[in-house]
């Protein structure tokens, strides 16, 4: 994690948090790390793999939950082992904070269970960096009380993720004039896949705009994000989790390529 920071600070770079949406396996993991390392590096972008250990939260009692917990931990062990950069992974309950802080640089906590203190205290007590989904159903000033909830369990490392906020049933919207209200508070990161999430579908699987990833990154990139956050897969047709809003791997590079540019350009005009 100190590479990755040292990186941050030293670059006028946007950071990226991306992989799969969860560890369907070791080979599938180390691929896609593999494939992203490649291009964040050459473009000098600061890299932290993402890949959920487990999915707790799912709409169907037949819905893809994991490999196994202790499994796909250590997955995200040797990803970090192999590629030398931190990996996130999201928790759920309190016991998780504790279990997979041995495993991975950051700690995630859930949109959905972003007021649960015990679980962002949990986190924070562990001493990782914390990111804090921004909840569905908050406003970019609430998120002020996540971050300093770590902050006061002493923890100075604490991020904002937004992934937009519920409109109706089954759409996100990102309002993007709370980027500047929660820079105030924290680092923060735009989901761009999930903020395309079509949720609660009468088939109980979530769907998604895939086709709208550019155009929600670049805006992203626009308003001022220090970091973006993607989920992607070799093939999202076939993704046991969020394949609907994945971003297809082979289009990553050169969507970072065009991000990089406008990166530029915001920098030279802010």
């Amino acid at each position: 994690m100190e590479q990755f920071v040292k990186r941050q600070s030293e670059s006028n770079q946007f950071f990226l948090l991306a992989g799969p949406c969860a560890i369907e396996g070791e080979d599938m993991a180390l691929r896609i790390a593999e494939h992203i390392v490649e291009v964040t590096n050459k473009l000098q972008i600061p890299y932290v793999f993402k890949g959920s250990f487990k999915k707790a939260n799912r709409s169907r009692l037949d819905s893809f939950i994991g490999i196994g917990d202790e499994k796909a931990l250590k997955i995200l062990r040797k990803v970090r082992e192999t590629f030398d950069v931190p990996t996130v992974t999201d928790i759920h309950e309190v016991t998780d904070a504790e279990r997979a802080a041995e495993y991975v640089d950051v700690l995630q906590i859930p949109a959905f269970l972003v007021r649960q203190t015990d679980l962002v205290v949990g986190a924070a007590k562990t001493g990782k960096y914390v990111n804090l989904k921004k909840g569905q159903f908050m406003s970019p000033e609430s998120m002020q009380h996540a971050v300093t909830k770590v902050i006061d369990s002493g923890n100075k490392n604490a991020w904002i993720t937004d992934r937009g906020t519920m409109f109706g049933y089954q759409d996100m919207v990102v309002d993007f004039r709370g980027v500047p209200v929660m820079k105030t508070f924290a680092p923060t990161i735009l989901d761009v896949t999930h903020s395309l999430q079509q949720p609660n579908q009468a088939s109980g699987v979530t769907g998604g705009r895939p086709e709208l990833i550019e155009t929600m990154a670049k805006a992203g990139i626009a308003a001022g994000v220090d970091g973006l956050f993607m989920e992607t897969h070799f093939d999202p047709s076939i993704a046991k989790s969020d394949g609907a809003n994945m971003l297809p791997l082979p289009l990553l590079s050169g969507l970072l390529e065009r991000l990089t540019i406008l990166r530029k350009a915001v920098n030279q005009i802010s």
